[in-house]
């Protein structure tokens, strides 16, 4: 099986989003070719390079979303006139309100617009391919007028009217920076192993949404090639939770955080529409978790396509510390991620002051590096909320000795490993108010520890009935339950026992290429017709590179015995075992 595994900002680069489970995956599933069709972020990335690359890498194209390369095409009269029907009525619709809009239509006219979205932007794509791309025709100041055009209609919502012309260039950039996937050169149908196009491969595996997406959307117009869709953390859901904050250098996924009202309904009306797109021509869409999942029905998803597969963690880094006797200072609270405001490490230091009075000899280790601006204000911050909150056991919010509150970072003296750091604590703990997969639970669970969380995220659905849970923003009640937790060795034992036997049965590497390869193996099943690749008398061949071709062991010695005694194998007919697809699905499973 031939895979064009889609990604935006992550593998194979060294750093990004998702490149460690989509290496994992790859390596996972050594019988299938993977074709990378990677859209880098940022120039740094790029000159970053690769993470090293299995054999059942095909091949790796790339290509930038931070720049766009002029490519020289000038348009006639009839391209301008296709551009501008096309470009405009995407507009239109974008004025009139995204899927998930509060003050959304009925559901035909909802259907209505989606039909006109894809119209639109299918024309674009088509327009691109016929002309060599769209570069300068996003980017033209017909644009901006069929933009403002479309504002300035009837029926159009009052922030898209209320437009003014730097909201409508500022609109018309992100638009030409979200579209630049349309130009791209990967959309020939060049079949057999060498092929290189996105029509050769017999499914497309987007790993994200948003831009990642919008290739295999694409294929799948073109040539029909079916869509999968992953989102491990949902890409309008980061838009919206970011209040239109600043893009990933020039993705053009989310406006500036001081851009007008007009800006930000254009664009979360346009990555709606292109969500909602997405999972309606998806053949599947697996969501991390039931929290990811709910966002995805909010925004269009057929709940008939939705099936969820949890991230892929790798439990041998904590096998040492699962499966040892619990050494942990029984007095030791813990609490590992980054630090930023979002983890509202405030209310926990507020807990555990509480905690520190009714259990003097309680310690809190923060472990975790702040990044940017921002975190680093935020951990300077709370260095001296914990200086304040324990004046007279510590010189100074830097000092670790008595001080009950210590601040480190992985690869110190007090935490080299992450495995030591969840060793050394009775609980662990987490205090945020925006979580989406809490990795840091996992991780935990994995090392058999007790955990309290607040109910943010995917938290419950993680934890199940193994970690205690609170209301986010409530120190008292985080105190309560982690006092009560280090008061109590007996249920905390019982409860890491438990988080360790269900983390190792959800949450593993394992079980996460399984789940894909039965996916991949039931997609392929229901279209098995390549209309690339054909047989000796021109018709297309089901299954022409079946899952088990490339099996090792047993598969490959008895095609060589039967080529040795017979000859080649000639061209079987579509109901003999090679291609009829029941049975090349049977004997790949």
């Amino acid at each position: 099986m031939r895979i064009g595994l889609l990604t935006e900002g992550g593998y194979p680069y060294v750093s990004g989003d998702a490149g460690v489970w989509c290496d994992r995956l790859v390596r996972g599933l050594g019988q299938h070719r993977f074709d990378v069709y990677a859209l880098s972020r940022t120039e740094q990335q790029e000159e970053a390079g690769w993470i090293a690359l299995p054999p059942q890498v095909g091949q790796v194209r790339t290509a930038p979303l931070w720049r766009a390369e002029e490519d020289g095409v000038a348009h006639g009269r009839r391209a301008r006139r296709r551009f501008a029907e096309c470009y405009e009525e995407l507009a239109a619709v974008l004025c009139e309100g995204g899927p998930a809009d509060a003050t959304a239509p009925s559901e035909t006219r909802s259907t209505a617009q989606a039909d006109r979205f894809a119209n639109a932007l299918y024309g674009l794509a088509e327009l691109a391919r016929d002309e060599g791309g769209l570069v300068g025709a996003l980017r033209s100041e017909g644009a901006v007028r069929a933009l403002e055009r479309a504002c300035r209609a009837p029926g159009a919502l009052r922030p898209a009217r209320e437009a003014r012309v730097p909201d409508l260039l500022t609109v018309a950039a992100h638009l030409e920076r979200a579209l630049r996937p349309l130009s791209l050169d990967w959309y020939d149908d060049h079949g057999g192993d060498d092929g290189a196009g996105l029509g050769s491969v017999d499914l497309c595996h987007a790993t994200s949404g948003g831009a990642a997406a919008l290739p295999g959307l694409l294929a799948r117009h073109f040539f029909d090639v079916p869509l999968l869709v992953t989102e491990y953390g949902v890409r309008l859901r980061t838009h919206y939770l970011g209040g239109g904050g600043p893009s990933p250098a020039g993705s053009g996924d989310t406006p500036p955080a001081e851009a007008a009202p007009a800006v930000r309904s254009l664009l979360a009306a346009f990555h709606g529409r292109l969500a909602a797109e997405a999972y309606r021509r998806a053949a599947c869409v697996t969501p991390g978790n039931a929290h990811a999942r709910r966002w995805q029905e909010r925004c269009g998803a057929d709940r008939a396509k939705l099936r969820t597969v949890y991230p892929g963690m790798d439990a041998s880094r904590f096998a040492r510390v699962g499966d040892a006797p619990d050494a942990a200072d029984p007095y030791t609270l813990v609490r590992v991620g980054r630090v930023e405001p979002a983890k509202d490490l405030v209310s926990l230091l507020h807990a555990f002051a509480e905690i520190r009075r009714a259990e003097p000899r309680a310690r809190l280790r923060i472990v975790g590096a702040a990044t940017g601006a921002e975190g680093r204000a935020y951990l300077g911050h709370c260095r001296m909320l914990a200086a304040q909150l324990f004046p007279d056991e510590a010189d100074g919010p830097h000092s670790v000795g008595d001080n009950p509150v210590s601040f480190e970072e992985i690869g110190g003296p007090e935490a080299p490993t992450l495995a030591d750091v969840y060793a050394a604590g009775a609980v662990v703990v987490l205090s945020s108010v925006v979580e989406g997969f809490p990795v840091g639970l996992v991780e935990a669970m994995f090392c058999g520890r007790a955990t309290v969380s607040t109910d943010v995220g995917a938290v419950v659905e993680v934890v199940g009935g193994t970690g205690l849970v609170v209301p986010p923003r409530n120190p008292r009640a985080l105190a309560e339950t982690c006092g009560a937790l280090l008061r109590d060795p007996e249920r905390r034992a019982r409860l890491g026992a438990a988080a360790r036997a269900r983390a190792l049965e959800l949450f593993t590497v394992e079980q996460n290429v399984a789940a894909f390869h039965g996916i991949y193996l039931d997609l392929v099943s229901r279209a098995p017709v390549s209309p690339h690749v054909f047989d000796d008398d021109g018709e297309p061949r089901p299954f022409a590179v079946p899952a088990e071709a490339r099996l090792p062991g047993l598969w490959l010695d008895l095609a060589a015995r039967d080529a040795t005694r017979h000859g080649p194998p000639r061209t079987a007919e579509p109901t003999t075992r090679e291609t009829s697809p029941v049975a090349a699905t049977e004997g790949a499973r």
